[in-house]
């Protein structure tokens, strides 16, 4: 499932939010392996959205892309440990907007004492949007999307900060289909994206930098070889 949303304005929410991860030091090139051992020429580590300043900017970010979207939620979902503090920041971002929903997180390890449970905050119910930094394998979604359906809700959608456009892995293998195509195609839901591989390779394309611009032709070959 997709939602349409304005091109225009999706592009360039885009490509301001790669310009920011890559002013934050957050999106870097080089040579990087991946879970799937693959040499990446670029690495997007959303743990280093690290202090105020960023973090709001990239919940603002989110709550944008969401909006755009058209996607229709009740509640946003956190999922441990990353997906913590941007459901609860996107939540902020997304009342300031006029548009107030509750929120909820998973604990890694059950909680026998106070509320108890793996759960934490609001009632898990009704249509449920996931918010993660990124999908690799799927893996965090498909756990996410149990829990959910434990709780007796709907996991509806997912909001993530960056498609990496490549092939996923399973048993240590290539597919022919993405993390993100798995989601959408296959488990039925809506996936939004603030930004794409697409749109990190406009970005280089198009930067007057060219320490910037020298990026393009592996990030390019790197998606030939292993791109959806």
């Amino acid at each position: 499932m997709s939602v349409n949303t304005e091109p225009a304005a999706a592009d360039r929410l885009a490509q301001d939010f790669v310009q920011f991860a890559v002013a934050s030091g957050v999106l870097r090139f080089g040579e990087f392996k991946t879970k799937a051992g693959r040499l990446s020429p670029y690495f997007f580590n959303a743990g280093l959205f690290d202090d105020g300043a960023k973090m709001g900017r990239l919940a603002a970010f989110y709550a944008q892309a969401i909006l755009n979207s058209g996607i229709e939620f009740d509640m946003i979902f956190g999922p441990a440990y990353k997906g913590i503090p941007l459901a609860a920041t996107v939540a902020v971002e997304l009342a300031r907007a006029g548009r107030n929903v509750p929120f909820a997180y998973n604990r890694k390890e059950a909680k026998d004492h106070g509320e108890g449970g793996t759960l934490v905050g609001a009632p898990v119910q009704g249509r449920v949007l996931i918010v993660d930094d990124v999908m690799s394998a799927g893996t965090a979604a498909r756990e996410s999307i149990a829990l959910i359906k434990g709780a007796g809700a709907t996991p509806h959608a997912v909001a993530i900060a960056l498609d990496r456009q490549e092939k996923a892995t399973e048993n240590g293998r290539d597919v022919p289909h993405s993390a993100v195509q798995y989601v959408r195609d296959h488990l039925g839901m809506h996936v939004c994206t603030i930004a794409r591989l697409e749109d990190l390779l406009d970005f280089l394309q198009g930067s007057a930098d060219p320490t910037v611009k020298q990026h393009h032709e592996r990030v390019q070959a790197y998606r030939q070889t292993y791109g959806v």
